[in-house]
């Protein structure tokens, strides 16, 4: 299920190439997924100190809430994709701790030597990303080529994506609560945002109502190995073309975010990869395990 080839610039750490539907898909949201501090005070520090120098730059940066990615079940109780099923284990943390952590220069620093992968990351931030493989009715792949002025991997190629927002339903804190019923509603709540979210930057990214869309399948999760970086990554129809597509990008929400918009064949995307983020690579690879299984059927 997880891709291990050290030279690699991603680890697959889920794959679901059947895809997975929102039914399929559970949430536990709880603080015990929360990052642990390191016990390196300087070290510690440091986090504050990378903040402070990154806002001293750039005035447009906000430390907003993020999930944090704390692992994951996967279960197959017969031989049928109907009845797989995740349970994604979700914590809190914030940009600022992302940018201190993750995006720290001593950012190996942080990890901790585990074949676990919960354990090794458990100092990191580690906040949730998302990523689109979103097919056209002439069945290319959407890429974008993101901007010079954003944060992480400026004029790289990427699919549409951001992150699920704690935000969305006025998550800040986790609230002690022993009421059952509330947590599992919580938990609820959390398992769609990871399904309205994707649709939610898709529409953002490139500009396509979501009367366009079809409901996003799960089909994994990856890690970029440099700043062990994770996204979940969902497949999308879309039933315009790819002409009708770039003439809607032009009226994106979040085009500042990005350059240009392609449409591209598989071949195509195979030669675009090696200019990808690894977490991005490793969406791909998600998707290139999807069409085999397809293939298969």
């Amino acid at each position: 299920m997880a891709g291990s080839d050290p030279s690699s610039p991603f680890k697959l750490l889920l794959s679901c190439p059947s895809g997975l539907q929102l039914s399929q898909l559970s949430v536990v949201f709880d603080e015990a997924y929360d990052r642990i501090s390191h016990p390196d005070i300087s070290l510690e520090n440091s986090i504050s100190e990378i903040w402070d120098q990154r806002t001293q730059r750039s005035t447009s940066l906000y430390d907003g809430k993020k999930f944090r990615y704390g692992g994951h079940t996967f279960s197959n109780s017969g031989r049928s994709n109907q009845e797989s099923h995740v349970c994604l284990h979700l914590g809190l943390t914030d940009y600022r701790t992302f940018v201190g952590t993750n995006l720290n220069p001593l950012w190996e620093r942080f990890l901790i030597p585990s074949e676990d992968d919960s354990v090794r990351c458990q100092h990191t931030a580690n906040p949730l990303g998302n990523g689109a493989i979103m097919e056209t009715s002439d069945k290319k792949i959407v890429v974008l080529r993101r901007s010079n002025n954003v944060g992480e991997f400026p004029g790289h190629f990427v699919f549409p994506g951001g992150h699920p927002e704690p935000q969305e339903f006025g998550i800040a804190f986790h609230q002690l609560t022993n009421n059952s019923i509330d947590s599992e509603l919580m938990n609820k709540k959390i398992a769609e945002e990871m399904f309205d979210s994707i649709i939610r930057e898709v529409i953002e990214e490139t500009g396509v109502p979501a009367t366009f869309l079809g409901k996003p399948v799960f089909i994994g999760i990856s890690r970029r190995e440099l700043n062990v970086r994770p996204a979940a990554f969902f497949f999308i129809k879309c039933n315009l073309d790819s002409k009708e597509i770039q003439k809607l990008y032009s009226t994106a929400e979040d085009g500042f975010e990005s350059t240009q918009l392609y449409t591209v064949s598989m071949i195509e995307l195979e030669d675009m990869a090696s200019k990808m983020p690894g977490c991005h690579q490793g969406g791909f690879a998600l998707y290139k395990l999807m069409v085999e299984a397809q293939k298969d059927i």
